[in-house]
């Protein structure tokens, strides 16, 4: 059974970068494509980048273009989201997601969730 455990958050001041880390445990990721979402309080969780399970695709919603990047190291089993320009607006509990077919299809597999807070 995929375990996925997510780590890197924790509290930044606004234009400050973190690496968020998704590792896995119980099988490989190499067939996974990897989601990250966030979910700020009362807000509905939102979909900010995936990576297909090769690397060769990446998406990225408008609010995080240009200032977050994904990626992956299938030797490591982690895939990474390096944040910079961070907002206030990015705060929020972040998770990672894995697919089994690819970013939008297929069985689904939850981290727990690290907190990201940007704030001065």
């Amino acid at each position: 059974q995929l375990q996925l455990v997510e780590s890197g958050g924790g509290l930044v001041q606004p234009g400050g970068s973190l690496r968020l880390s998704c590792a896995a445990s119980g099988s490989t990721l190499d067939n996974y494509a990897i989601g990250w979402f966030r979910q700020a309080p009362g807000k509905e969780r939102e979909e900010v980048s995936c990576i297909s399970s090769s690397g060769g695709s990446t998406k990225y919603a408008d609010s995080v273009k240009g200032r977050f990047t994904v990626s992956r190291d299938n030797a490591k089993n982690t895939v990474y989201l390096q944040m910079n320009s961070l907002k206030p607006e990015d705060t929020a509990i972040y998770y990672c997601r894995a697919s089994s077919w690819s970013c939008s299809l297929g069985t689904y597999y939850w981290g727990q969730g690290t907190q990201v807070t940007v704030s001065s």
